[in-house]
């Protein structure tokens, strides 16, 4: 397995040069950081992550605006309360990305808001709270509990709110495998999840970094 330093010097070289990786690297937020933030965001975020999904990235962010109008600014219990009529009149909304599915799994996730902030007074509570240790634990429950927050939907939503955990980017994968750290594995294997939540828990021991830094220096050696 390659060690962290070696690591580390790679991904250096390939973003040409330590300050410029220092540069690209993300930062986790604090549990007093990610409790400030209103649940509306953590539900913007989530919808923003859904539609990206499989689609253009800049397509989504050009119509964001539309989407908080007609969303109600991602209010929860707002949004929560939408009708199935008023579904099937955003499906028909040029303001936003017409994917009925996706739009539906909105206020089926803010139902899961409203249903986290009265088990820990808000979702930022409850996702703050969550421990680190075991990331990929909060991945399966975004997956079962919320709608369409499976594969690297709900992680990155996590990471875009602050919340530290790794991605398994396809670069991230072929880095894992490239320097020995695992096999052939499956990203959506809970057994093969918690072995790579060990090798990103060995690696944070060693180099002292978050588990968003180790991520993102793992795909810049790809």
């Amino acid at each position: 397995m390659t060690s962290f330093k070696a690591l580390y010097k790679l991904a250096s070289a390939n973003r040409g040069g330590s300050e410029l990786l220092e540069a690209s690297l993300p930062s986790a937020a604090s549990q007093a950081q990610l409790v400030e933030q209103s649940d509306d965001r953590y539900l913007s975020m989530m919808t923003r992550c859904i539609f990206r999904a499989g689609f253009v990235w800049r397509v989504i962010d050009h119509k964001w605006p539309g989407f908080e109008a007609a969303f109600a600014n991602f209010n929860p219990l707002a949004v929560a309360h939408f009708s199935d009529e008023r579904l099937e009149e955003l499906g028909q909304d040029t303001s936003i990305v017409r994917n009925f599915t996706k739009i539906v799994a909105v206020r089926n996730n803010a139902v899961y808001v409203l249903d986290k902030q009265h088990s820990h007074g808000s979702f930022g509570h409850f996702i703050a709270q969550w421990p680190e240790d075991n990331i990929t634990g909060l991945w399966l429950e975004l997956k079962k509990q919320g709608c369409r927050l499976g594969g690297n939907t709900g992680p990155m939503m996590l990471r875009s709110m602050g919340k530290d955990t790794f991605l398994l980017t396809q670069d991230v994968c072929d880095a894992l495998v490239n320097h020995g750290f695992m096999q052939k594995f499956s990203p959506t294997a809970q057994r093969d999840l918690k072995l790579v939540e060990q090798v990103f828990s060995d690696l944070r021991a060693e180099s002292g970094r978050s588990l968003c830094e180790i991520s993102r220096i793992l795909a810049c050696t790809v």
